[in-house]
This record gives C-alpha cells, sequence and structure tokens, in this order.
C-alpha cells in the first residue's frame, strides 16, 4: 500500500495527548453518559476471568469514571439490549448498534473448515430449539459445559452454543457469576441491526474508523489490533475511512488519526487511576512503549518465581503518565498492595492517590503497604496513604 503524503506531523506529546484524551483519561469525565457512554466512546470493552480487585470490564468505567457502582456498571452493559459480547480485540462487550459491522466476522467462522472441538450430530439444532423454549439459559441450563474436569474439554452442548455464538445465532445476553447466558439473537438484537447485508469492506471501513477514534492517532499495526483485524484488511480500507494520514516523532512508521481529535488542542484535568491490564489503553504493549516509553507485561500466567511486578500488576496513570505499578490483593476490607514500583518519589502522591480512590470503590476501609522496589519509598508512600486516611 502507497500511503498519501502525510497531513500533519504530531510531536510525540501531542500524539501521547490526544490518545490519552480519545481514551477518556484527559478532560472532564462524560459523568451524564456513563459506564454506556463510556463503552460507546471506546468501541470495545475487554472480557477477561481474572478478578482482583474486580473484573477488568468493571476496572475499565471505574478508572475513567471514578467510583461508579459496580451494580451499576452490570446494569448499564446488559440491561436494555445496549450491548453484545462477541469476539473484537478478545472477547469483548461491544455497542449493539456495531452489531451489523461485525457481519464480515460472522461470515467467516461460518465459512471456517476446522474446529478445534467436533460438534455432535444433531446437537446444533438442539441448542437452537432450547434456547426458543427456554431461553435465556446459562451452558449449565443447557446440559452441562464440560465433558469432565478439565477447562478445555467442552461437552456437545458447550460447542454447539459457543458455534452459534460465532455464527451470530445466539448471543451472550449477561454474565452470571462469570457463566455466559445465551439466547437467540432474534430476541435479543433490536430488529432494526439484526442483519448481515453489509459487506465485508463496509465493515472493514466502520471498524477501522472505529479504532482511529478510539485510539485518537495509531500506525497500521495499533488500528489492525484494536479489533484484531489483519494487516491486509486495513490496508484495503484505510484511505476510504475517513482517518488522515500523520507522522509521529519518534515513531519510525506511518500513522493514521482522527481528524476530529486534531481540530482541537487536547486540554483539561487528567486521571489519576489503576489501570487493567486489560484497558485498550494499554493493552498493545509496543504501542504503550512507544506512547509512555514504559514497559509492562501481564505476568498472571507467568510462574510465580519468575515474575517481576507481580500476579496482576496495575499500571498508575497520573498526569497523563505511566508512573508506577500496584500488584494489588483484598483481605478482608483491607486492600493490600503486594508490591509496588514507583518512577521515583515524585510518583508517591499520585499511587497513594490511586490506591486509595480504589480502596474506596471495592469497599475497603485500609491500605497496607507491602513490598516497594525502592524500599526507600516504602516508609514515604505508607504514610502519605496513612495521612489521607486520618
Amino acid at each position: 500500500m502507497t500511503t498519501p503524503r502525510p497531513a500533519a506531523e504530531l510531536s510525540a506529546d501531542e500524539a501521547r495527548r490526544i490518545a490519552l484524551r480519545a481514551q477518556g483519561f484527559l478532560g472532564t469525565p462524560d459523568r451524564k453518559a456513563g459506564v454506556r457512554g463510556v463503552l460507546r466512546h471506546l468501541g470495545a470493552v475487554q472480557l477477561d476471568t481474572i478478578s482482583v480487585l474486580a473484573r477488568s470490564h468493571e476496572l475499565i468505567p471505574f478508572a475513567r469514571l471514578g467510583a461508579v457502582g459496580r451494580k451499576t456498571v452490570e446494569h448499564a452493559y446488559w440491561h436494555g439490549a445496549h450491548a453484545f459480547e462477541y469476539w473484537s480485540h478478545a472477547a469483548c462487550i461491544l455497542p449493539i448498534e456495531e452489531w451489523p459491522h461485525f457481519a464480515f466476522r460472522r461470515r467467516a467462522y461460518r465459512n471456517r473448515p476446522h474446529w478445534n472441538h467436533a460438534l455432535p450430530d444433531g446437537t446444533y439444532d438442539q441448542v437452537l430449539k432450547q434456547l426458543r423454549a427456554e431461553g435465556p439459559l446459562t451452558a449449565t441450563d443447557l446440559g452441562g459445559a464440560k465433558k469432565t474436569s478439565e477447562w478445555w474439554d467442552w461437552s456437545g452442548t458447550k460447542v454447539a452454543v459457543e458455534r452459534a455464538l460465532m455464527y451470530g445465532e445466539v448471543v451472550c445476553v449477561e454474565r452470571r457469576g462469570w457463566k455466559r447466558v445465551y439466547d437467540l439473537a432474534e430476541r435479543a438484537v433490536p430488529t432494526a441491526l439484526l442483519h448481515d447485508e453489509l459487506d465485508d469492506a463496509e465493515c472493514l471501513r466502520r471498524l477501522v474508523l472505529l479504532a482511529g477514534q478510539s485510539l485518537g492517532v495509531g500506525t497500521r499495526a495499533d488500528i489492525a489490533d484494536y479489533h484484531r483485524l489483519k494487516g491486509e484488511q486495513v490496508d484495503a480500507v484505510i484511505a476510504d475511512s475517513g482517518l488522515v494520514p500523520v507522522t509521529v516523532e519518534g515513531w519510525g512508521k506511518p500513522a493514521w488519526a482522527d481528524p476530529a481529535a486534531m481540530e482541537t488542542a487536547p486540554r483539561g484535568r487528567h486521571r489519576t487511576t489503576l489501570l487493567s491490564p486489560f484497558d485498550s489503553l494499554i493493552w498493545e504493549r509496543a504501542r504503550t512503549e512507544r506512547i509512555f516509553g514504559f514497559t509492562h507485561r501481564l505476568e498472571a500466567y507467568v510462574p510465580k518465581p519468575k515474575r517481576v511486578h507481580g500476579y496482576f500488576a496495575m499500571p498508575v496513570l497520573s498526569g497523563g503518565r505511566l508512573v508506577g505499578r500496584v500488584d494489588p490483593a483484598r483481605e478482608g476490607r483491607t486492600l493490600v498492595a503486594r508490591q509496588v514500583t514507583l518512577d521515583g518519589p515524585k510518583a508517591v502522591p499520585a499511587v497513594a492517590q490511586a490506591l486509595l480512590e480504589a480502596a474506596t470503590w471495592v469497599d475497603c476501609t485500609d491500605v497496607r503497604v507491602e513490598r516497594v522496589d525502592a524500599p526507600e519509598l516504602r516508609e514515604p508512600l505508607a504514610g502519605e496513604i496513612a495521612r489521607t486516611l486520618a
């Protein structure tokens, strides 16, 4: 693909601030739009099984809005057909109005020649019949999710209902105790949106534009990664997507930006907060390093002796920078900072503020700091927290 002449040149700092505003961390939070506003602004909120302070899809609006109630978060996602769950960056909650734009992926699944799990004869139709008669239902309600205790050893019923979800005949309408609750798409998706009429090119143009708007500015790889598109899919549509080519100081690769993001300089208050490792601001390591000069790796799946920063180390955002990490835990009503990494003494107040806000949100009344990578900063951090709690 030949990249057109850049429409603008951005400094690294301008690109960073554009990205922060696009992700909802710079400027006054739109509290009136609330959690649903955050979802539509980001275009995708990633789900994950890990729950330390809370699950990642709860941490995402908290990081932008502050201590919004967790029941409010769940209600906003699942009540009233405002969202659906599907494969985007990973398993994600997506705004319901984007259902038609994932037709290209549903078609790809329907045409997929090979699957990891065999589908027993007749099971698919039986699952749809049962959902039509009794739904919404979990896989357990449908007859059981597993053949054995192994997590990957799905029952025929689970294979069938997950296949139906990929095909778009079934929708996850909520999570109940982390189990998916399935119903027929014809009941769960508004009639005006329930179609696969858009061709692949139109779907891809929309998702490329959404990724660019949610990122503010990004490379081809950044934009492709947001909804897990292939590079060649991005190449085929980006010139007609509405994004404009730009150059960014120090990036070394062509970039594309949302033209609306460049109309006004990003200004306003920065959020200070803990970030889920699955937050779309930082979910792509190369982009995080390029924008923030911050290397972060989720170590939950790393053997404990090889972990550097902890099981679920959460980066700390403050002043538009990533200034440290906290590996949190909970013991009763105490939030425990098991391991803390600080970017120098200046980061102490910000990390203390982030810990205290998170503690209040999850109904903890105390914060205990265990280990700090720079031992001389442990007492200043603990003291800052104690003064605020006093």
